[in-house]
């Protein structure tokens, strides 16, 4: 039996001896592999602040003291810590989340998982305990160097310096990255710090070794305290934070407990709001992750715990087609670039980066600096492409209406893993996308079905001038090509049944079922069933789908009913959009949305949710019959 198996609480892990904790450090990192490679889930951040944590739980005092990760994907030996043992089902429905949950423990207070919101929160709780006269614990916030580039980080912590009589604790989690290496100012000066304490260190062996070297020696110590002096004439290791009026500790080992305990028992202490300064290394303890340099043991799949390699080889995806695309593109056309926000491989753009290194530009975790960024650029003359996730143009929505609509700016936005993603949980859903993007004025959007209407889509996209675009896709594998069968009015026809070659104007009810993007596949299976009930059905697949355009239109006017089905959120969507349109414009036809609820999703395989929310092929058969049988009753009770 090892210690992971006596420790059930945090109680548990302060009776243990430091030498102990360092043996269950190693217990949690091999319990980690272990698991994390049957379920897939965030290894790489964990391995890296086991100590940390470890550390945190035996100094403060969870759940009196409030502990927030931001992010909260480096939550996992948080939750050994507070016995939540069972990794067996981790991101999958009914087992344990891959982020922080209220529903799991009293232990976890944030559950959002989009990142630099932490010393918000902090800032907020420590304020209210301050209001209520609550001066017996601590409001401990774990914040990455990578999330530190987030402008909500700064606005944060210009409020948290503005007075001292809260007790607030930030941990700088430094391991220079965040999904990929972190950029930017902020990243010179952590690695400044980094670098100045290398150089103390040296200084400090210099003092015991150096002397009986003779003038040698002496000559290097010189040399090595002239190049410390430098680096402290540039900045100091606390100016940043101390001059804000945060109390700065560090740099400290993360891996070393002794250490660790240390400074957080002196920011305990301290009575006021301390910054301690803690460089990790990602992925510590595990040969693979730490010798890969590209960060793909940052989240992971089913993976062979020897060697780090996929179980299964990844599948041709959606993400592969756009980094495919967007180089051709930019080998055409030298007025486009590329943004992201700290997601430069996830997001496919690293192709282009490595071609195009002069025209991509990663800004870190900071979406809102990237869309008006874009609109600058706009202006000066480059169509920009801002590549991100679609759950992150959340964080943006304001600079897309003010900034880039408002502006007409030419700025083409790549929104990767739209819709359902599922493992993640409600705040990495992609689905609020249509529904927000619906009410900018003039902008254009498109949801492509397959490979060919992703690249056709993309092209289209960066001609536009005057008005930003939207290509939005799903996570994962992509399908087989679905060709039209017909383009009517410009409008893709993929299929029709019970109907001849020309449709009919007797017989049963014609059916016209719209299907946005990667539903497509499914909708098509569901016509079918429909079409066995004894009605004339046509699927339709329009790739641009905000605005309705005139064609959609003509193409549903004389049918008896419209059911529309997408991947969003189905109030204000676009099958709400395409039922305005229809009676704004005295089309006369009744139109049934089917989407997804406008709730939080808990965390689950796509499939599942699909089938929660009745968008399987059965499902939406069955709903459009359903109306289809309403109304029928409803015109006979007439």
């Amino acid at each position: 039996m090892g210690y992971l198996d006596e420790v059930g609480s945090p109680t548990d892990l302060k009776r243990l001896s430091q030498d102990q904790v360092q043996d269950l450090a190693q217990e949690i990192r091999d319990y980690l592999v272990k698991s994390v490679s049957l379920t897939g889930g965030h290894l790489g951040p964990n391995l890296g602040v086991v100590e940390l944590t470890l550390a945190m739980h035996r100094v403060f005092h969870s759940p009196k003291d409030s502990f927030i990760f931001d992010t909260g994907h480096q939550s996992y030996v948080h939750k050994l810590v507070t016995g939540r043992r069972d990794f067996s089902n981790l991101r999958k429905q009914d087992g344990l989340s891959g982020y922080p949950s209220r529903a799991e423990s009293d232990h976890d207070v944030v559950e959002n998982s989009h990142a630099s919101t932490a010393l918000s929160w902090a800032d907020g709780i420590a304020r209210a305990n301050v209001v209520r006269g609550i001066d017996d614990r601590h409001v401990v916030a774990v914040i990455g160097d990578g999330a530190l580039t987030g402008g909500m980080a700064w606005e944060a912590l210009n409020n948290i310096a503005e007075s001292d009589d809260r007790r607030l604790v930030i941990i700088v989690n430094d391991n220079g990255r965040s999904y990929s290496p972190t950029i930017g100012g902020l990243a010179r000066h952590l690695d400044t710090l980094r670098t100045t304490r290398q150089y103390e260190g040296m200084l400090s062996w210099g003092k015991r070794n150096l002397p009986r070297l003779g003038i040698p020696g002496q000559m290097l110590y010189d040399g090595l305290h002239g190049m410390k002096k430098g680096v402290k004439n540039i900045i100091r290791p606390q100016g940043w934070f101390e001059d804000l009026g945060i109390k700065y500790l560090g740099p400290i080992d993360g891996h070393d407990l002794g250490d660790l305990e240390h400074a957080f028992r002196r920011a305990q202490a301290f009575g006021g709001p301390v910054l301690v300064h803690v460089i990790t290394e990602k992925g510590r303890g595990y040969r693979p992750a730490e010798q890969d340099l590209a960060d793909r043991f940052h989240a992971v799949g089913q993976i062979h715990p020897e060697t780090g390699l996929p179980v299964a080889p990844a599948r041709f995806g959606w993400t592969k087609v756009f980094a495919d695309e967007i180089v051709k593109i930019g080998r055409s056309r030298s007025d486009v670039v590329a943004l992201t926000a700290a997601m430069l491989q996830p997001v496919g753009l690293l192709p282009f980066s490595r071609e195009f290194p002069q025209r991509t530009f990663d800004v870190g975790i900071a979406e809102q600096h990237a869309a008006t960024a874009a609109a600058g650029m706009a202006f000066a003359g480059l169509h920009p492409v801002v590549a991100l996730y679609a759950t992150f143009l959340n964080r943006a929505f304001d600079q897309v209406l003010m900034d880039v609509a408002l502006h007409r700016a030419g700025v083409t936005f790549v929104l990767d893993r739209a819709g359902i993603t599922g493992d993640d949980g409600a705040s990495h859903n992609g689905m609020w996308d249509l529904a927000l993007m619906r009410i900018v004025p003039g902008i254009q959007v498109a949801a492509p079905r397959d490979e060919e209407t992703l690249r056709s889509s993309l092209r289209e996209a960066v001609t536009v001038d005057d008005g930003p675009t939207v290509v939005r896709y799903p996570k994962g594998a992509m399908g087989d090509p679905l060709p039209a069968v017909e383009v009517r009015h410009g409008i893709d026809v993929l299929a029709r049944f019970g109907v001849d070659d020309q449709l009919s104007d007797g017989g049963q009810p014609r059916v016209v079922m719209v299907a946005v993007g990667a539903m497509a596949p499914l909708v098509i299976e569901a016509a079918q069933k429909v079409a066995v009930a004894g009605y004339q059905v046509e699927v339709l697949a329009p790739t641009w789908v905000i605005p309705v355009s005139n064609g959609l239109l003509e193409c549903v006017r004389g049918s008896d009913l419209v059911v529309t089905v997408e991947d969003g959120v189905v109030r204000g969507g676009v099958g709400a959009l395409i039922a305005e349109t229809v009676r704004d414009h005295g089309v006369g036809v009744p139109v049934h949305s089917m989407g997804i609820s406008s709730t939080f999703l808990d965390h689950a395989a796509r499939a599942a949710i699909l089938d929660d929310h009745g968008l399987t092929e059965q499902g939406i058969a069955d709903a459009t019959l359903a109306v289809l049988a309403r109304d029928r009753d409803s015109a006979v009770g007439d």
